[in-house]
């Protein structure tokens, strides 16, 4: 039967591509149709209280007002209910500092779509050394693609006649005042199989971006390219992105790239005041040395360039000890570790043998955050924010100053939702292979057997999910009285490369697996049924939801889909597909396709299965995942007669809305079905 297609056996034919076209008049008529039907079944009056409290969350004036500094001002961009699509402001430090900051307006984003009638999005803004201009970037409806116009920040204007690029994915940096260094799909030819920039070309105040110069061009099967300019030793930094993980560097000038930084391709490559530190991503094997991966390593840049490999090890990882992430602040390297999941900051001070102290006054437990206070390396005093929180205390804001003990707060967020006596505790499941699979457990002490359970995951690309603060959980789901868990699988960065390695490619079965046996320690251990556990997860974390669905659907009560890879015969043909085969592999090899049948959602989907209840959501402004996706996988589970729910709104990019009234709507309707489905309901404080 033809609804039974695409098969395992028949993976080409495909009756439901026309749900691909994006904007096509009957692809966009049934995603209508099918979010309608959606709005109808959960929009009760429990979903219009959820929204409205979360959206009174989102708009809260109280909040915490993010900085970063330029030129000695702090900048923002602020959202609330009189101002949805956003403020672009910024204040002193000293006004900062006090209860209620003085804010100088730059650019009203509202105001400005109505003037233009356009639907605007803030998507950043890149501003040039001198901070008197900087380069707006708007999108429509929260796509990655958008607009660039130059804006004097002096006038709060945009330039007459300044540069303007047309709608495009990628950017422009700064090279001086007068000219920019383009590496954008704008115009024929500049775009890779991936979607991003193919080309960096120079492109000087008043000439056509069309017509600019290319300076450095790439294959159309590598992922991007892009350039820099480094003020601090007078070079443009070229760059091409061969896939997720591989990159070439190289130093040139006006006229193109110059000479390739020798450097295994996996490297993390970064330089700041003298100084090179280097983080392979494998073992690298220098003369009779072998690092191990994410080992960082410094030395003098000069003497790097020069072919000098004589480093310092800054840090060496453990088993259970990872890096996460490292940047210069004011001429140290500041390390990012997990220390068996517990947040640890290192700084490396740099002197003839360097210094490595670990921040103190940081909480050990939770999540942390830190970034440098100045956006402009060159300009970095070593000021640091910090923003730490866990799932039942709100964020709080600091600043570290270099020499100082201890950090100095600034801000805390208001609370979001009363945590009651919900507690944090710390768990350990066993997945099929023996590996043991740690996650985090929040919610009223003691084992019910019958609590309801929000379970969430990710398991790629090495992003780890870390107990952060969640209105949206807190609100909708902890406050009532319910168990959230957040787990780590294999795939992300928990536990360094090797724990990504585990779960890339032919791995990311067992990433899944690794979810699904977190449900089945929360029934072990007399914590919850399977059919009180929801589950959720987005892009990468949808196409492991879509996964529970297929492969262990006896262990979930009801599934919560978003903006999720789901169809992996196709995906890298669609939108910034390509840019992940690093991540999962190549269909179109079948060696690779031998893997990825066995995770393609779209194509295990069978008929009579006892599935569990599904929502599946995406945007039609998401150009990085296709929402054919989403479209494919509702309209194949309902011809087989499940009763899937499918949710598209017009807007929000990659994100769930482009505004906060939007993104309530989008949690609110998610948390309302996964409470219905698995038959939770919440009267005057019992659980029926």
């Amino acid at each position: 039967m033809i609804d039974l297609l695409p098969t395992l056996f028949a993976p080409d034919d495909d009756p439901w591509l026309w749900l691909e076209e994006v904007e096509g008049e009957a692809a966009r008529a049934w995603a209508q149709a099918r979010s309608d039907e959606t709005i109808a079944k959960l929009a009760d009056a429990r979903f219009e209280a959820d929204r409205a409290a979360l959206l009174e969350i989102l708009d809260r004036p109280d909040r915490i007002a993010h900085v970063t500094r330029q030129g000695g001002l702090l900048y923002n961009f602020w959202r609330d209910a009189d101002h949805p699509r956003g403020l672009w402001r910024r204040t002193t430090m000293e006004s900062y500092l006090g209860a209620e900051p003085e804010w100088e307006l730059l650019l009203d984003i509202d105001a400005l779509a109505v003037k233009e009638g356009e639907d605007w999005v803030w998507s950043g803004a890149t501003t040039r050394p001198t901070h008197d201009r900087t380069l707006v970037r708007l999108s429509r409806g929260g796509s990655d693609a958008g607009v660039l116009r130059e804006f004097d920040l002096g006038t709060r204007a945009f330039v007459a006649d300044g540069f303007v690029l047309p709608e495009a994915k990628g950017g422009a940096s700064w090279l001086d005042d007068d000219t920019l260094l383009l590496a954008s799909t704008f115009g024929d030819g500049n775009a890779t199989k991936s979607g991003y920039a193919r080309t960096v070309r120079l492109w000087p105040r008043g000439s056509d971006p069309a017509e600019a110069a290319i300076l450095h061009e790439v294959a159309a099967e590598s992922m991007s390219c892009w350039a820099w300019f480094d003020r601090e030793n007078s070079d443009i930094v070229f760059g091409e992105q061969i896939d997720f993980y591989n990159s070439v560097i190289s130093i040139g000038d006006r006229s193109g790239p110059k000479t390739e930084i020798d450097r295994p391709t996996d490297a993390g490559t970064s330089w700041s005041r003298g100084f090179i530190a280097l983080r392979p991503r494998r073992p690298w094997t220098v003369g009779d040395t072998t690092y191990p991966a994410d080992s960082i390593l410094v030395t003098s840049r000069e003497a790097y360039l020069a072919g000098a490999r004589d480093f310092r090890v800054l840090f060496t990882p453990e088993p259970r000890k990872a890096l996460r992430w490292q940047f210069w602040s004011g001429g140290d390297l500041v390390i990012s570790v997990l220390d068996d999941l517990r947040p640890v900051f290192l700084r490396a001070i740099a002197c003839e043998d360097w210094r490595v102290e670990e921040i103190a006054g940081l909480p050990s437990i939770g999540a942390v955050d830190l970034w440098p206070l100045d956006s402009d390396p060159l300009e970095s005093t070593g000021e640091l924010a910090a923003l730490s929180q866990t799932p039942i205390a709100s964020p709080e804001l600091s600043l570290l100053a270099p020499g100082v003990a201890a950090p100095t707060p600034l801000h805390r967020s208001p609370a979001a939702f009363d945590p009651g006596a919900a507690v944090v505790t710390r768990h350990e499941a066993v997945a099929p292979d023996g590996q043991r699979i740690p996650y985090v457990q929040i919610g009223p002490p003691g084992e019910t057997g019958d609590a309801p359970v929000y379970m969430t995951g990710y398991g790629g690309f090495r992003i780890s999910t870390l107990p952060y603060y969640s209105a949206t959980r807190g609100k909708l789901w902890l406050e009532k009285g319910g168990v959230v868990v957040l787990t780590n699988l294999r795939g992300g960065g928990e536990f360094g490369a090797s724990w990504h390695e585990a779960g890339r490619r032919e791995g990311k079965a067992r990433s899944h697996d690794d979810f699904a046996a977190v449900a089945v320690d929360l029934v072990t251990r007399g914590v919850t049924r399977p059919q009180r556990i929801a589950a959720e997860g987005d892009s990468n974390g949808g196409l492991l939801i879509a996964n529970m669905l297929t492969r262990h659907p006896e262990k979930f009560g009801a599934l919560f889909c978003r903006i999720p890879l789901v169809d992996m015969r196709r995906y890298h043909k669609l939108l910034a597909g390509a840019s992940w085969v690093a991540e999962y592999g190549n269909p179109d090899l079948s060696e690779d396709w031998a893997f990825l049948r066995e995770i393609s959602a779209y194509h295990n989907v069978e008929a009579g299965r006892a599935y569990p209840p599904i929502l599946i959501a995406t945007t039609r402004r998401d150009d990085r995942v296709h929402p054919g996706h989403a479209r494919k996988f509702a309209a194949k589970l309902q011809a087989l007669g499940y009763p899937a729910l499918f949710y598209e709104p017009a807007a929000g990019g990659h994100g769930y809305g482009k505004d906060n009234a939007e993104v309530a709507r989008f949690a609110a309707l998610g948390m309302s079905f996964l409470r219905r489905a698995i038959g939770w309901e919440v009267e005057a404080g019992t659980i029926g």
